[in-house]
């Protein structure tokens, strides 16, 4: 096996695709070669019902166990179970893990395990020459070649010969070493990415001990299957120590230079944003109801928020997205942090009555996990291009703060914030994350409790308005002068009683108002109120006094920063800035785009982002636009602001 050298920028960014490799260390005890590496970028690639996702996940709990940095994209199709061994039918996981800080899962493996004809026709047009690729050559026969249009064997039309390929009987081998067990050949055969797993954790040095440990507490009612499955891994790590054809092992040492002392642990970016709404309620003092239902890539939240009652959480899995924003609202009338979680078409159908949360003026939070659209569109593929739904779905003027986590692991930090925001000013408010963040992972460093923000309210507790008779009343519209919100009265409260609905109210009392005087009033304060929300200012980096802006939200934060990086010691000046508020934008964003030459977005859209920029500011942004359900890589976005930069 041998190692490709990468560039000074690909070695800084750790998005390229190369591995930097190069350095010899003295041999392995079983006598072979051990090569030390700064980064290595994986692929695993099979059928769906291949256990691609569990061989990722497992080896990137091992990594991150280890200590090194990582970042991982799980790519996997949205039917529920493709015809076997079809291209729409391939499932991969591409984990990039380092011994210094990196942002992306990389833009093209250096190693793709290919479990069947079908996962390598898929991916072979990522994977660079000189890269390493391991074949199951027990699936390489005439059926499932045919299936995905190979008319000869790619393992012998030379067509592989660009690549360091090592031809595995990964079945035939699983089978052998399960032979003892009284398996079914069909039941051996599925702990084939087990032994796969084993095979790429002695090539890596990752460690055993917590698969084995996992394994066993998965199957612990089925301690056969289970002991089988680590007999699988085993073999598969006896194989790599013991086969010629693996002559050299790798050593990717941890990051200890890249994070701040602390604790930290493996996350995805739907598990952050749990823990983060969690965190938040209690931080509140509230209890927290989440009102969903089921639709990809936001189901995971509602699953991991349903384990958690014993912090006061409770979750209804409602029968349609209506009921379940509806349930949500309902809550938070009654004092509770009122969550609805969800993805681009339930957004469309919850429409109506997050205008009835704006009317009414309660906290009330709206998760959205973008995925592709229109419509069903691509419900495992990511995009951006919930932006502008977010901003004015709905009818009327019916203003919305929006708020947007940048990785994985900030999404925990974003629901802290939107969550702030709806309890400080009495609204509803849109966080948008997306499946490629939902999904991904990266290390988190587990916050002290201490340092979380305090996010108490004060309910009404009586009455807040003396009438000229000098009767005192409450007046459920009768505003906090500095952020405009309106009493949060619990309903029961004696004396509080105040009327709801989605009729105009008149201002102060909430009666019912068809004046068209009060309306206009109450149109520009809800507007008012949500324009005056306090957020940080936009910070610029930009440390050699550049020409040219990229600016982004959300995801694009790690492939725009990894291209930033590329661009600056390459010794091309370029400034960068991530806005996390997109309703409202922070106050000094304005001067910031109009401090450069040129302002370039890339958006996973056909440029919404760039459009309310354009449209506000009256600066010429150049929108950079890509649809295609996969996250940007460093080196596409390194070569356009590149041309922006010189043009």
């Amino acid at each position: 096996m041998t190692s490709q050298v990468s560039s000074p920028a690909e070695q800084a960014d750790g998005a390229g695709g190369a591995v930097v490799g190069g350095q010899r260390t003295p041999a392995s005890p079983g006598g072979k070669e051990v090569r030390r590496l700064d980064r290595v970028i994986i692929r695993f690639a099979g059928d769906s019902g291949d256990g691609m996702q569990l061989t990722g996940d497992r080896f990137t709990s091992e990594t991150a166990s280890f200590g090194n940095d990582l970042s991982t994209l799980p790519n996997f199709p949205a039917e529920i179970r493709a015809p076997a061994g079809t291209l729409p039918g391939v499932s991969s996981f591409q984990l990039h893990f380092a011994d210094h800080d990196i942002l992306t899962p990389g833009d093209a493996p250096n190693v793709l395990v290919a479990m069947n004809p079908a996962a390598l026709k898929a991916n072979i047009a990522d994977v660079p020459r000189g890269a390493e690729i391991i074949i199951n050559t027990d699936e390489f026969t005439k059926r499932p070649m045919a299936k995905v249009g190979y008319e000869t064997s790619p393992l012998e039309d030379g067509s592989l010969d660009a690549y360091n390929l090592h031809p595995v009987p990964l079945t035939t081998l699983t089978v052998e070493a399960l032979k003892d067990f009284g398996l079914t050949r069909k039941e051996a055969e599925r702990s084939k990415n087990m032994f796969a797993l084993g095979l790429l954790s002695w090539m890596y040095h990752r460690p055993t001990e917590g698969t084995e440990a996992f394994l066993r507490q998965k199957f612990a009612k089925k301690p056969d299957i289970a002991e089988a499955n680590i007999v699988a891994f085993r073999a598969g790590w006896n194989f790599g120590e013991t086969t010629e054809d693996f002559a050299v092992s790798y050593e990717v040492a941890p990051a200890s230079h890249a994070f701040p002392t602390g604790t930290y642990r493996n996350i995805s970016g739907n598990l952050a944003l749990s823990y983060g709404l969690i965190a938040a309620a209690r931080q509140a003092d509230l209890p927290l109801y989440l009102g969903s239902y089921p639709i990809t890539p936001a189901s995971d939240i509602l699953h991991e928020l349903s384990k958690h009652k014993n912090f006061g959480v409770r979750t209804f899995q409602a029968e349609d997205e209506i009921a379940g924003i509806g349930a949500a609202l309902g809550a938070a009338f009654g004092g509770a942090l009122g969550v609805t979680t969800t993805s681009g078409p339930g957004v469309a159908l919850k429409s109506e009555t997050i205008g009835l949360a704006v009317s009414l003026e309660l906290p009330l939070l709206i998760v959205d996990i973008q995925r592709g659209g229109p419509s069903t569109g691509l419900p495992t593929k990511t995009e951006q291009a919930d932006l502008l739904q977010a901003m004015f779905g709905r009818n009327g003027e019916a203003p919305v703060p929006i708020v947007a986590p940048r990785t994985p692991a900030d999404c925990f930090e974003a629901a802290l914030d939107a969550v702030r925001i709806a309890l400080a000013y009495r609204t509803p408010v849109f966080l948008l994350s997306d499946g490629y963040l939902a999904n991904g992972s990266e290390p988190w460093r587990i916050p002290d409790v201490a340092d979380l923000p305090d996010l108490k309210v004060q309910f009404a507790t009586g009455p807040n308005h003396a009438l000229a008779d000098g009767t005192e009343v409450f007046w459920p519209y009768k505003r906090d002068p500095e952020t405009l919100a309106r009493p949060w009265a619990v309903p029961g409260t004696p004396g509080l009683e105040h009327r709801i609905g989605g009729i105009e109210k008149q201002d102060g009392t909430g009666n019912i108002s068809y004046d068209p005087a009060n309306h206009d009033l109450m149109v520009r304060t809800r507007q008012a109120k949500i324009d005056g929300i306090l957020v940080p200012d936009l910070e610029v980096d930009d440390p050699d006094q550049a020409r040219t802006l990229v600016l982004g939200w959300g995801s694009t934060y790690g492939p725009i920063t990894a291209a930033v990086r590329r661009l600056r010691l390459a010794g091309s000046p370029i400034a960068q800035a991530h806005l996390r508020h997109l309703n409202p934008f922070p106050r000094n964003l304005g001067e910031v785009l109009r401090r450069y030459d040129k302002v370039v977005v890339p958006e996973m859209n056909l440029g919404q982002l760039a459009t309310l920029i354009r449209a506000k500011y009256l600066v010429d942004a150049q929108s950079y636009n890509q649809v295609n359900g996969m996250p940007f890589k460093a080196e596409q976005l390194a070569k356009v602001l590149k041309e922006a930069i010189n043009d």
